[in-house]
């Protein structure tokens, strides 16, 4: 049987935002958009992620304003990236070794094609298999 690939799992659609924009326009896309993170920049030119923690610790806890804080200043990089024909137990092993619950997707040519996150692989792959069970529990407690 051929393991499953990421390209099975992983998101098409990739919304990017760009470094300049405020903090606060991130935070307001990331609701509008029900996600928990945003890749900075463009999928030919991937230059961070920030993230709800990202904006919660590194500006909502130091008493700065929203607006006036550039993500660019808070984002997170370099970005760990996987490619659409890893394995799921790469990507799995790679989010655990790592301590991160997010993914890009990047083809040969570097280009961000895809995002996979934690979230997609734990819908997408409960089966029945305690081994994958123990993996996605291990990844779940490594990233908390």
């Amino acid at each position: 049987m051929t393991p499953m690939e990421v390209a099975a799992l992983m998101s098409r659609d990739v919304e990017f935002i760009a470094p300049d924009a405020t903090v606060q326009q991130a935070a307001e896309m990331m609701g509008e958009l029900d996600v928990g993170a945003l890749p900075v920049g463009k999928p030919e030119d991937l230059l961070g992620i920030v993230t709800d923690r990202d904006i919660l610790y590194r500006v909502v806890a130091e008493g700065d304003a929203p607006t006036a804080i550039r993500v660019r200043d808070i984002m997170t990089s370099p970005v760990t990236a996987c490619r659409p024909g890893d394995s799921v137990q790469t990507a799995m092993d790679l989010m655990a070794a790592q301590n991160i619950r997010r993914l890009a997707v990047r083809d040969a040519e570097e280009r961000v094609v895809g995002w996979v996150t934690l979230a997609d692989l734990s819908r997408r792959l409960m089966l029945d298999n305690e081994a994958l069970q123990q993996a996605l529990r291990e990844v779940t407690e490594a990233s908390a």
